[in-house]
């Protein structure tokens, strides 16, 4: 029971930091990509990756029935974004991928937003947008249909992960 018991508790603190870690919020710099000029292209050095996760077919009336202009109500508008973007918060703020460009300028063609609204608009802290800590996040290749199509939380996934790590150490 002493290995068995040790082992258990190592991957349920793994699961829940690796759990804690993946949603949390939506970074100011996936935000700032909303207001970046696109039309200027980018050097290979700045290349970056297509985005593991389709945003074609995303329901997005989740932002543009509550975020509409011309004042473009700060609350409105912030609640829905992170309603719409708080299950994609994993990829849209990873760096090396162009999640939050391609999310932003889907989010633009279908409620064309002046730039940097989102970027201008929404803060929560340090960090950027707060996203719940229990949000399920988007899979790749799950169907996108905004936040009401969403696969198994980021802590499920953690925590199969780290079973799966478990087993292998205590069998090998």
């Amino acid at each position: 029971m002493g290995l068995r018991g040790g082992v258990a508790l190592r991957t349920a603190v793994l699961a829940a930091v690796l759990g804690l870690a993946a949603a949390g919020f939506i970074s100011k710099d996936a935000l700032r990509e909303h207001e970046r000029d696109t039309t200027t292209g980018r050097s290979l050095l700045q290349a970056k990756k297509d985005c593991p996760v389709s945003f074609e077919g995303a329901n997005y009336t989740i932002i543009t029935s509550r975020c509409k202009g011309p004042l473009y109500g700060p609350t409105l508008c912030c609640d829905a974004l992170k309603d719409f973007a708080c299950p994609y918060s994993t990829y849209i703020n990873d760096v090396t991928t162009n999640c939050a460009a391609t999310m932003f300028s889907y989010i633009n063609l279908y409620g064309k937003y002046p730039p940097g609204l989102f970027a201008n608009t929404c803060h929560d802290g340090d960090k950027g947008l707060d996203c719940p800590e229990d949000t399920p996040q988007v899979q790749p290749g799950d169907k996108a249909s905004g936040a009401a199509a969403v696969a198994a939380p980021a802590a499920a996934a953690a925590l199969a992960a780290a079973l799966a790590v478990s087993a292998l150490i205590m069998y090998c």
